[in-house]
C-alpha cells in the first residue's frame, strides 16, 4: 500500500521536473485519477495536492487545448468533491 509521505514527494518531484514530456497538470490529473482507487492514496493526494490544486491542473489542462486531460481531471475533481460531502466535510 503507498504511504501519504510517498504521495507526496513522488507529486513535489513530479512538480518541480524540467526533464520529462508530462506537462505538470497532466502529472496531476493522471495521479488524481489513479488515487481514486485507492484511500490512503487519495488522502495523501487531497493532503499534498488538494481540491484547488486539481483544479488549477484542469484549467491549465484546458488553456493546452488537453480536452482529454480536463474531462478527466474534472471528473476526478467532482468524485473527491462527492467524497468530502459523504465524509460530513465541506464541498
Amino acid at each position: 500500500m503507498v504511504s501519504t509521505t510517498a504521495v507526496k514527494r513522488a507529486l513535489a518531484a513530479l512538480a518541480t521536473r524540467t526533464d520529462t514530456a508530462t506537462r505538470p497538470y497532466a502529472a496531476v490529473i493522471d495521479e488524481a485519477e489513479a488515487a481514486r482507487a485507492d484511500l490512503r492514496r487519495a488522502a495523501g493526494f487531497v493532503d499534498s495536492v488538494g481540491l484547488d490544486g486539481l483544479s488549477e491542473a484542469v484549467a491549465s489542462a484546458e488553456c493546452h487545448g488537453d480536452e482529454s486531460a480536463a474531462e478527466r481531471g474534472r471528473a476526478a475533481l467532482a468524485a473527491y468533491r462527492d467524497l468530502r460531502e459523504a465524509a460530513g466535510g465541506e464541498r
